[in-house]
């Protein structure tokens, strides 16, 4: 909104000439989503206290009982930041921009009604599992189906490291892009289990990826870097911004001790829009470097599962997801997160050299 309000009157005044700049709206939706979850925040962790959206902790898990009935669905709080941030500072005429407020707002329905249906039955199980994947299905079948018909948009696979390996997936890249945004959106949920632990990763992820949509929007730096180059892409980087600012003001409630948890709202949301910005900018791939904690966290559930019903109860963990199997090790909560903290930010440095290395 402001700048199809005030770019126009750079013909005029010179200085709104600075509008144009991506790089310049993204920091200021950054800025704009942090200070708008920080002064809103008190409010809409009131609002959903008195609401008495109150999370349900599992009696099987580590002890955590005292976290029981603090307020959930904190994730409404995000999306109302993101969504303010990217309408005042993002070109509203680009396509790739309201697909992302598509996937991001999707994604973030389907958690809603899981939440919603916690909250109702005072028990921690919400939606089906076959429910909520049915729902994350449509949602990316639909904005990946659009995408792919987009004239600037390829269905070729860039391959990380290898410049010239660039297989065309055809038709086949609809059902593997849907693949990469539900397995993001799922992988994001199963870390949400401490405070902060998810979110600060996401934050990490996000900027990463402002980085790699701006390298692939910008037709200089994508011939120079040897990446994809798709014309308007750019603009998603305003989205990641946003994505930043939100998720560092959520943070600001969600640290430890949380006076408020994102729920399935925020996770789901969040996870699917990273994986729908990996797809705009064919990192699809490297999404797994970029998120590779989310990727380690569900692998832990899957081979935890797996070992369970092969061996006749057997566990390769003491618990999963893997975060919950060092609580059970005697580390504290806080440690835990920092060190997964500390394990993004060399993931995302790792996936950003790669720009290079081809």
């Amino acid at each position: 909104m402001i700048y199809h309000l005030l770019y126009p009157l750079s013909d005029t005044i010179s200085v709104f000439n600075v509008f144009r700049y991506i790089t310049f709206r993204s920091v200021y939706a950054m800025v704009t989503a942090l200070v708008l979850a920080i002064v809103v925040g008190p409010t809409c962790i009131e609002w959903l206290r008195r609401l008495k959206v109150g999370q349900y902790i599992k009696e099987c898990g580590p002890d955590h009982q005292q976290k029981s009935g603090t307020p959930t669905m904190g994730g409404l709080l995000y999306g109302l930041c993101l969504l303010v941030s990217v309408f005042l500072w993002a070109d509203l005429t680009n396509p790739f921009i309201w697909l992302c407020v598509f996937v991001f707002v999707g994604f973030g329905l389907v958690g809603l009604v899981d939440d919603y249906l916690k909250v109702v039955r005072r028990h921690n199980d919400g939606l089906s599992a076959r429910g909520k994947l049915l729902g994350q299905v449509l949602v990316a079948l639909g904005a990946v189906s659009v995408l792919v018909a987009l004239p600037q948009y390829s269905t070729k696979l860039m391959v990380p490291f290898f410049k010239h390996l660039q297989p065309d997936l055809s038709w086949l890249y609809i059902p593997f892009a849907v693949f990469v945004l539900t397995g993001s959106s799922n992988a994001v949920n199963l870390t949400d289990g401490l405070d902060g632990l998810a979110i600060g990763p996401a934050v990490v992820c996000a900027a990463c990826f402002a980085v790699f949509v701006y390298v692939a929007g910008h037709v200089n730096l994508a011939n120079y870097l040897q990446v994809a180059y798709i014309s308007g892409v750019g603009e998603v980087a305003v989205f990641c911004g946003a994505m930043v600012g939100a998720g560092l003001g959520f943070l600001w409630f969600n640290a430890y001790p949380a006076q408020v948890f994102m729920g399935d709202v925020g996770s789901l949301s969040i996870g699917g829009a990273l994986g729908f910005v990996a797809v705009l900018c064919k990192q699809e791939l490297l999404l797994a470097v970029v998120g590779g904690l989310f990727v380690v966290e569900t692998l832990s559930v899957i081979l935890q599962v797996g070992y369970f019903k092969m061996t006749g109860g057997r566990r390769i963990l003491r618990m999963a997801p893997l975060h919950h199997h060092f609580e059970k090790c005697g580390l504290h909560e806080s440690k835990i997160i920092v060190r997964f903290w500390i394990l993004s930010i060399l993931l995302a440095v790792l996936a950003l050299g790669t720009l290079k290395l081809r």
